[in-house]
Parts: C-alpha cells; sequence; structure tokens
C-alpha cells in the first residue's frame, strides 16, 4: 500500500494540497482534494528540479 503525505510546500489555507508518496526510485505526487483522479509519477531528480525551479521564481 502507497503512504501518501502532505507536501510541506502545501498551501495552509486548504488551497493548493499537493500528496506525496515514496515509491523507491520516484515519487508519486496527487492532488488531495481529489485523490481518486490519479496520480503523476516523477523521478526524484526531475521532481528536486522543478522545486529548485519554483523557488528561484
Amino acid at each position: 500500500m502507497i503512504e501518501w503525505r502532505k507536501s510541506s510546500h502545501s498551501n495552509t489555507q486548504g488551497g493548493d494540497c499537493v500528496e506525496l508518496a515514496d515509491l523507491g526510485e520516484a515519487v508519486g505526487v496527487r492532488d488531495s482534494k481529489n485523490p481518486d483522479a490519479g496520480h503523476l509519477v516523477i523521478d526524484r531528480a526531475a521532481l528536486r528540479a522543478l522545486r529548485e525551479a519554483f523557488q528561484r521564481a
């Protein structure tokens, strides 16, 4: 079973809520408000690069 946790980068006002799951070599990402809609599987290096790009913006 996949264990999901709310991202520390999620909005605390209940708006933009992202959940992450450790999938070994990759990370699962899904919308916590609509978990049944599926999830993305992202390589850890790609997720790190995406996070760094948003931090620079």
